[in-house]
């Protein structure tokens, strides 16, 4: 009964050795050192704070990349108690295991240590054991964690099922459900002239008039980029009026309307808007296509058959908390 559990797992599970002595290791020492304390107790086993900063602080590297202030605080709080619930449900499952009694041969633990000491360190254990030291980890402590790993993937494979097929009703549903996030993001590449209207000065007129004639210019096939130059009072004046690649809700809406209904090399007519007459053109579009559901089909089956796998999971999770005695600090 031992083999059979184990031995598919083994196969198709990729070493994780080198992530924890190279990554998340070597980040702590990077972060502030706190106290450490109790964060959980599960069924009378205890998961330390220290745990818990271990396996979020590569996700907070880099939330201390994009995120400042409160928001930061926030954001770190958060991937904290998500790393609490992953250990948490972690020790379920190491204790599920050992409720019904199965046993993992020490052998399996060796070959996986072998195996990353072949493929991390070209074969040199004495590099490996010496790498574990700076990292203050024992090789009892990192062989008990690699067992950890080994024994989760085996239950989740034993309790949540393989899902090989998802109906086809349910993929052509997702597929109209999410036609705009199938769809590519619209954009059109604008060139731009913006001349003031001049009211509170009362020159409105004569300052439609100007545009009007530079109107008349571009019809005549006067390049757009020279009549920016000349006349558009705009910021991109000195590019020719270059706006560059753009998206919707960019423009205000009026302009971005007239905007993206233009085809492409067209010119627009003289658009009033605020304290501004514009003259626009858009010079190549793209975006904007539904890719076709034969064509996405395999990305949506893909995907549909990672969120049944997932509640499969968390339902087989939700039974071992109902069935456990947890407190966190």
């Amino acid at each position: 009964m031992i083999r059979p559990l184990f031995a598919a797992v083994l196969a198709g599970t990729t070493l994780l050795g080198s992530p924890l002595l190279r990554g998340a290791l070597a980040a702590e020492e990077e972060a502030p050192r706190i106290i450490d304390g109790i964060a959980a107790i599960v069924n009378g086993d205890i998961i330390t704070y220290s745990q818990v900063r271990g396996l979020s602080l590569p996700r907070e590297r880099l939330l201390r990349q994009q995120f400042h202030g409160a928001d930061l605080e926030k954001q770190i709080q958060e991937a904290r108690a998500a790393a609490l619930k992953d250990l948490i449900d972690r020790q379920l499952i190491i204790q599920s295991f050992h409720k019904e009694k199965f046993e993992l041969p020490e052998h399996f633990v060796d070959e996986r240590v072998n195996d990353i000491i072949q493929s991390d360190f070209g074969g040199d254990r004495a590099a490996f054991i010496k790498t574990l030291a700076a990292q203050n980890w024992s090789l009892t402590e990192f062989k008990k964690n690699e067992m950890d790993k080994i024994i989760v993937a085996a239950m989740r494979s034993k309790n949540v099922k393989r899902v090989t097929a998802i109906s086809p009703a349910k993929v052509m549903d997702y597929y109209k459900q999410h036609r705009a996030e199938l769809t590519s993001k619209e954009q059109v590449k604008l060139r731009m002239i913006m001349i003031p209207t001049r009211a509170a000065e009362g020159n409105q007129v004569a300052q439609k008039a100007i545009a009007e004639e530079i109107l008349g210019k571009l019809a005549d096939g006067a390049p757009f980029d020279r009549m920016a130059q000349m006349y558009s009072e705009d910021a991109t004046r000195d590019a020719g009026g270059d706006w560059g690649w753009i998206e919707r809700k960019t423009l205000a809406p009026e302009l971005e309307k007239i905007a993206f209904n233009l085809p492409p090399g067209r010119v627009s007519h003289v658009i009033e808007l605020g304290t501004n007459f514009y003259i626009l053109k858009v010079e190549e579009k793209h975006g904007g296509d539904t890719p076709s559901f034969a064509k996405v089909r395999p990305e949506i089956e893909k995907k549909l058959i990672q969120e049944e796998e997932q509640k499969q999971q968390e339902l087989w999770i939700a039974g071992l908390r109902q069935k456990a005695y947890i407190r966190t600090f």
